[in-house]
């Protein structure tokens, strides 16, 4: 799937009209994404994260939860001052 939109740096929109919330921790990924970059939806078993996208071109990937869900902050920061 491509991008239809990704004007907010946390929110990124695929065809067929998907949104996610992508990880705090992998935004600097998403940003260099372009509107033709092909990604895949992938269904994984994570702390925090439903899914990844995986971009097609070198096999990178981020993990997102649908848009419409909030992270669970307080768990979510405690990850990451763990890095």
């Amino acid at each position: 799937m491509r991008i239809k939109r990704h004007d907010k740096s946390h929110i990124v929109e695929l065809e067929g009209s998907t949104r996610w919330r992508i990880s705090p921790s992998d935004i600097a990924t998403t940003l260099q994404w372009l509107p033709t970059t092909e990604l895949q939806v992938s269904t994984i078993k994570h702390k925090f994260c439903s899914h990844a996208l995986i971009d097609q071109s070198n096999g990178s990937r981020v993990g997102v939860i649908k848009a419409d869900a909030d992270w669970p902050s307080k768990q979510v920061q405690g990850y990451l001052e763990q890095g």
